[in-house]
């Protein structure tokens, strides 16, 4: 069963056309990425499930309910969590006030709700930076303090956009050990990136999106030896 299933769904922006027709699935407990170059429609295809771009057609569905016209914070008390690009931290609040800013209970009440304390497990660097202001941390430790007070959230789906982005290649590295134990936690991911090898790392499938269409589907084995199709969509 499909947790999250985008349907044939076209995104404008104003008059210009962004998403045309985009379908694609994530099954539970799954890591999904979506690649693309700048552009491509990675970061709308994000925003339009959370609702922060509108739909102008096609469905969206998240466990079988639909998402089409609900405004972002009814998405995220679903259980869908959103760490965008821009990371948005507090820069005047302290590490610690940030991810406590971002509690709430799940929404499923099986009492493994994210706490501090567990954040701090996952990323022990931010254990080290707990009372400094987060415009103070560098763009890794912003990227790290995003995931996690997404994850105070408790989502049950975790949308990441470009988390790789502008971060250097040993927090690279780390991200990628802490999706992994996500997702071993159960955790379903839909993750969009340009870093092919930090997204392959992690990922059980792979779309690629250009020019606001879906252009491949597979999995991570099968995309790996499409060298014609890395070369045409994503210039490798």
């Amino acid at each position: 069963m499909s947790t999250l299933a985008l349907s044939q769904v076209s995104t404008h922006y104003g008059t210009s056309h962004i998403l045309f027709d985009v379908s694609l699935e994530v099954t539970r407990g799954e890591v999904v990425c979506l690649l693309g170059r700048n552009g491509a429609g990675k970061t709308t295809t994000i925003k339009t499930i959370m609702g922060l771009a509108s739909a102008s057609g096609g469905s969206i569905t998240f466990d079988g309910r639909d998402l089409l016209g609900k405004p972002p914070y009814e998405i995220a008390r679903m259980g869908v969590g959103y760490v965008p690009d821009e990371r948005l931290i507090f820069p005047d609040l302290t590490v610690r006030e940030n991810l406590e800013i971002g509690k709430k209970k799940g929404v499923v009440a099986d009492g493994n709700d994210w706490t501090v304390a567990g954040i701090y497990e996952m990323f022990p660097t931010l254990a080290e930076l707990d009372t400094h202001l987060g415009g103070y941390l560098s763009g890794g430790e912003q990227q790290m303090l995003t995931v996690g007070r997404t994850l105070m959230g408790n989502p049950s789906l975790l949308l990441l956009d470009e988390p790789a982005e502008g971060v250097a290649p040993i927090v690279v590295q780390e991200l990628g050990r802490q999706l992994e134990k996500l997702k071993l936690m159960g955790l379903t991911i839909l993750l969009a990136e340009q870093n092919i090898a930090f997204a392959m790392g992690v990922s059980d499938r792979a779309y690629i999106i250009e020019t606001g269409r879906i252009r491949y589907q597979g999995s991570i084995e099968e995309f790996s030896e499409q060298q014609e199709i890395k070369e045409k969509y994503l210039m490798i």
